[in-house]
């Protein structure tokens, strides 16, 4: 396989970029915080009118130069922190106008196979997305089996886990699982044949290990809940997901805590639901990109794009968002 490893010098499309602009109005509002940086994409279009400053977060070192062109370009406009989500609380920012996430493996990521995202890799298994404990070779080859199929089969929705961890097991009992074409194998043999399929066979079971071993639902949870934190009353935060379990997590927060839920939570009295609301009336739609842009990008094809606005509302802590989602908070945290 020919030059395995793509770089940010190749062409990188911001996902769903007409929308956010629209939704965020750049023209009219100043202050943003860019959660996912990665090619710099939606910073640099941001950037291009003239009263807006932006604040932008990644986990990954990768984009580190690229971030520090903008901020040779716009000195008194834009600031980089090597950040994750759950580490936002961390910097002195607040009465945001605009909060922006986009989920998900990035191009730079994906197209890079010396990071072992992609499954027509050869190379070592990695799967981190930076400021990570853990890689998927510590998983694969340290996971019990029980803890393995949960992993493959919650966070893949993989009907066949427990055949793929029990094969990973047998086989790392005879040697060590180093690469990914090695683990490709194993979970190709372990699948039955679906000739009217066109997912790859090894899709589920490498998303499943992407978002364990970078623990994105519980940096998607307290993303989002340290973005609201930010947000001056009116801001918007608007998220683009790429698979169900960020979807569902996205929809229930801004549903049942914003003013049209009648009870936000639980253990509020009817009386103050709506005063304790984080959120203005949400209307739960879901916006996808065009089929212009699917051709152009046919990674772009499974985003959806939600968003909320801020209330006038004091924040209060969403608790009946972390015990929604306790079972997926829990399996990340299993020690390896």
């Amino acid at each position: 396989m020919n030059n395995q490893t793509s770089s940010l010098e190749f062409p990188h499309f911001p996902v769903m970029l007409n929308e956010v602009l629209k939704i965020s109005s750049p023209s009219t509002r100043q202050k943003f915080i860019d959660c996912t940086f990665g090619g710099g994409g939606f910073s640099k279009e941001i950037l291009k009118f003239s009263k807006t400053t932006v604040l932008a977060i990644d986990r990954d070192k990768k984009v580190f130069l690229e971030a520090k062109k903008l901020e040779k370009k716009y000195p008194k406009r834009f600031k980089f922190c090597q950040l994750k989500f759950s580490q936002l609380e961390s910097i002195s920012i607040d009465n945001v106008d605009v909060v922006i996430f986009d989920l998900g493996l990035s191009s730079i990521q994906l197209d890079n196979f010396d990071r072992g995202f992609s499954f027509k890799s050869n190379k070592k298994l990695n799967m981190t997305m930076g400021l990570n404990e853990i890689s998927a070779l510590d998983v694969i080859n340290n996971l019990s089996e029980l803890d393995l199929k949960r992993v493959i089969k919650i966070l893949g929705d993989e009907k066949e886990a427990t055949k793929i961890a029990k094969n990973i097991v047998n086989h790392r009992n005879t040697k060590k699982i180093k690469n990914t074409n090695e683990l490709v194998k194993i979970i190709e043999k372990s699948k039955k044949k679906n000739y009217s399929s066109k997912i790859n066979p090894c899709t589920k079971t490498f998303q499943a290990l992407r978002i364990f071993v970078n623990k994105e639902i519980t940096e998607l949870i307290n993303g989002i809940i340290n973005a609201t934190k930010k947000l001056k009353p009116g801001g918007k935060i608007l998220i683009i997901s790429f698979h169900s379990i960020e979807d569902r997590i996205v929809k229930y927060f801004f549903t049942n805590f914003s003013k049209n839920k009648s009870r936000p939570s639980r253990y509020l009295p009817e009386t103050k639901a709506v005063d304790s609301a984080l959120f203005e009336q949400y209307k739960n739609k879901i916006l996808r990109p065009s089929n212009e842009e699917i051709n152009q990008n046919n990674r772009s094809r499974s985003a959806k794009l939600r968003y909320a606005i801020r209330s006038k509302n004091n924040f209060k802590y969403p608790l009946d968002l972390i015990e929604k989602f306790k079972n997926y908070l829990d399996l990340e945290s299993i020690n390896v």
